[in-house]
């Protein structure tokens, strides 16, 4: 609720994704230059299993933002009624591909087909997405690898924004493996952009919002749209939306748009995390082909 002592409502900071994507790409983009420079086009390959709208949506966006900075972006499109074994043997020949340096299979998958399954075929070493169980287990020892996308992201965006982590009360709601698990590891690490007391809630917990309440920062991570309202948040704080749910094309973001009033900043409702998931993509994929050079 807004501070009684200050009854007139105000207007969170907005903490757009754009700018913090932008400034990685760009970096992102001299090192694809330097690759190339050295005779190595990096590569992001996919797969897309099936013909459902919104997934090949996304897959055009990567090969978009591939050809802008100068990836190649091989591609299977498997049908769907491909087996499992189809699957898996597309992942096969695309890991046993020197000249591919990422790959990623398109989530969701028929609902027949084992996910799982294909991400832990996928090499470790290519894995963009930073979900195989090798690399969820790098992030829990602070090894490096490939790192979850909006995770990273969004520890990305409150360092663009000179939002202060370290020793900071950070509340997730949700503890999805994609986001809330790994997210709360990436911001316990000690480091400048992190180092901060996590809480990880889920909506199981009969009194969830007695945490959220009390956060510095509070990350919305439980795909529940409007579950965040302006009672829910700690006046004055930081607020992320990282869960969505999509009702067609229309995207349902976890924290309502009158927390805009409570909160001191706060993740527009569209445009926050999703930017800066893509671009941690794109940082993962430059990253593998500097190492796949690097072991040659």
């Amino acid at each position: 609720m807004p501070d009684p002592a200050n009854p007139e409502p105000t207007t969170a900071r907005m903490l757009a994704g754009a700018p913090v994507a932008e400034r990685v790409l760009a970096d992102v983009a001299a090192r694809a230059d330097a690759l190339r420079a050295r005779g190595v086009t990096p590569s992001l390959a996919t797969i897309l299993v099936g013909d459902d709208d919104a997934s090949a949506g996304y897959i055009r966006i990567k090969q978009r933002q591939a050809a802008e900075l100068g990836f190649t972006s091989p591609h299977a499109h498997l049908p769907a009624d491909a087996t499992q074994a189809d699957l898996l043997a597309a992942v096969g020949e695309f890991n046993d591909d020197k000249t591919v340096h990422g790959l990623l299979v398109q989530y969701p998958v028929p609902g027949h087909l084992d996910y799982d399954a294909a991400l832990s075929a996928i090499d470790p070493d290519k894995d963009v997405d930073g979900m195989h169980p090798v690399n969820m287990g790098r992030l829990a020892l602070g090894l490096p690898g490939p790192l979850p996308c909006t995770p990273a992201g969004i520890e990305e965006l409150l360092a663009h924004y000179e939002i202060p982590v370290s020793g900071k009360h950070v509340v997730i709601l949700g503890r999805g493996p994609t986001l809330g698990r790994p997210l709360a590891m990436l911001l316990a690490q000690k480091r400048p952009t992190a180092n901060a007391a996590v809480t990880v809630v889920h909506t199981g917990v009969p009194d969830w919002a007695e945490y959220t309440r009390k956060a510095d920062i509070l990350v919305a991570a439980a795909g529940v749209p409007g579950i965040i309202q302006p009672e829910h948040v700690n006046p004055g704080s930081v607020v992320i939306g990282g869960g969505v749910r999509y009702s067609g094309r229309r995207l349902l973001p976890d924290v309502d748009e009158a927390c805009n009033e409570v909160a001191g900043a706060i993740t527009p409702r569209v445009g926050g995390v999703g930017p800066t998931t893509v671009a941690m993509l794109f940082r993962n994929a430059v990253s593998a082909a500097e190492r796949a050079v690097g072991s040659t």
